[in-house]
């Protein structure tokens, strides 16, 4: 009989595949609860869980946008330009001044420190990071490079 053995490279592809995969399903994980614990501050700081989290972590990058995170009083403000700006600034600044905790959690999440952090918040439909005037938050944090040369994204949508 005779031996019936996969050749070596293709061993070698083969396991390469498993780690690109696991390293996949590990980031996957990794953005999941980035996403959900963006939710959780949000929620603290404001008292408003936004109706949806969306986060992208790619390389050094990490993007969490949440939407319809608005208070009621703040999309009565978004009406208007003068209203509008106000929101924008308030959530700039609140940003600036509570972000040290999603900071830390993406340090113990990630295994990374945040070179970086901005926000901004789209008034028009709520959403909160930079300031839009659709309402939506849009929360950019620049890691510091990963040790291993794995460049994958990972998009969560909670």
């Amino acid at each position: 009989m005779r031996n019936c053995s996969v050749p070596e490279y293709l061993q070698r592809v083969l396991l390469q595949r498993a780690a690109r995969d696991q390293m996949d399903e590990s980031k996957s994980q990794m953005t999941q609860q980035l996403a959900r614990v963006a939710s959780k501050l949000q929620r603290q700081r404001t008292g408003v869980a936004p109706k949806a989290v969306t986060a992208i972590l790619c390389e050094n990058t990490l993007v969490v946008t949440m939407d319809d995170a608005l208070t009621p009083a703040e999309q009565a403000l978004v009406r208007t330009p003068q209203g509008a700006a106000q929101v924008q600034e308030f959530h700039r600044q609140l940003f600036a001044s509570s972000s040290e905790s999603m900071r830390e959690k993406i340090k113990t999440i990630a295994g990374r420190d945040v070179r970086e952090a901005t926000a901004e918040i789209e008034t028009y439909a709520g959403a909160i990071a930079h300031a839009f005037n659709s309402g939506a938050m849009v929360q950019v944090f620049l890691l510091t490079p990963e040790l291993d040369s794995y460049q994958g994204l990972s998009l969560i949508h909670i």
